[in-house]
């Protein structure tokens, strides 16, 4: 599903990842610990295609990401949701908007998107506020939002980058349990965190990564 061999990514300015190996099956809940500046979000972006690796092998479902060509990056993004921490979500449009613009640029059709994006905010806990706009929602409605954003393309992998970083304590263990609810369904979950008291305890693999190196 997820596979990195020797792969490292600079930045002009120094920082980035260095000759990472990583493995993430089909179906499995991983998180990556690590502290601000680590590299968790470097990661994230090598599987999602926002970077590409200097040197090493990134290879998602299959494919290796540096071989791939520009134009193939939006068809291989919709297999990929990815939450933001900052939510990202558009002011001037109301919540049910901001879940279909996904939808309309991959060209569902209307019937189509109304059942995906009321399906969407349903498994999220927001079907009633549809209407609402970003402003009017809590910072947990808004995370939540952004996960039914990733969720309405029915993606395999939900990368999940700091999703708890902007919320309280008990806001944040409700997301995570969100979270492991979707990853019980069959979704590849990757979630990235510095708070490893929130994550430990949970079952799940966890991967460390300290100035771009990840722990073994």
């Amino acid at each position: 599903m997820i596979r990195f061999e020797n792969v490292t990514h600079s930045y002009p300015r120094g920082a980035g990842v260095e000759n990472v190996n990583l493995k993430i099956s089909p179906g499995e809940f991983s998180f990556l610990i690590g502290p601000t500046g680590s590299g968790k979000t470097t990661l994230m972006k090598l599987v999602y295609c926002e970077l590409f690796p200097d040197s090493g092998i990134v290879m998602v479902n299959g494919i290796k990401t540096s071989k791939m060509k520009k134009r193939h990056i939006p068809k291989f993004r919709r297999d990929i949701g990815y939450i933001f921490q900052n939510y990202y979500l558009m002011p001037d449009r109301n919540l049910y908007q901001n879940i279909a613009l996904a939808l309309h640029i991959l060209g569902t059709d209307k019937d189509g998107v109304e059942d995906r994006v009321m399906g969407a905010l349903e498994e999220v806990g927001l079907a009633e506020k549809e209407l609402h706009f970003p402003h009017e929602l809590s910072g947990g409605e808004r995370q939540r939002a952004c996960i039914a954003r990733a969720l309405v393309k029915d993606p395999d992998i939900l990368l999940a980058d700091e999703p708890t970083g902007n919320l309280d304590p008990v806001t944040s263990f409700e997301l995570l349990t969100l979270l492991e609810t979707i990853n019980e369904e069959g979704t590849t979950v990757l979630m990235a965190s510095h708070n490893y008291s929130l994550i430990k305890g949970r079952g799940h693999r966890i991967y460390e990564i300290q100035k771009g190196h990840l722990q073994v």
